[in-house]
């Protein structure tokens, strides 16, 4: 068995609350992508703030697709894979196995906000 130890994991809605929540302390952070608060530029740097003060950084995708949305997701994630967070929490299972084939690197994590539709 691993010995695991308790991880901080904060909510950040801005590069500002990013920055101030590695800074004191937080082991990760969770972002909302371009819908929220963080532009791609914004994650960038945040990430690099981050993995410089080693802190990881997890990234939300809660959009739960319709068929005319994977195009624009798969864009998105390859965005992502650019941009190297350290995981990601997906709702939906089809961008779930559409991040699997895009950005395998990148950990996936099943969001609270999953259902089965």
């Amino acid at each position: 068995m691993r010995n695991r130890h308790p991880e901080l994991l904060i909510p950040a809605s801005s590069l500002e609350v990013l920055k101030t929540a590695v800074m004191f302390g937080a082991d990760a952070v969770y972002i909302g992508g371009e819908a929220k608060n963080f532009s791609m530029e914004d994650m960038k740097e945040g990430v690099r703030f981050a993995h410089d003060h080693g802190a990881r950084v997890h990234v939300t995708v809660n959009i739960l697709a319709h068929n005319d949305d994977l195009e624009g997701a798969a864009e998105y994630l390859k965005e992502l894979k650019e941009i190297g967070p350290d995981a990601l929490i997906i709702a939906d299972p089809a961008i779930f196995m559409l991040a699997k084939e895009i950005c395998p690197e990148i950990e996936r994590h099943v969001s609270t906000q999953a259902n089965n539709t």
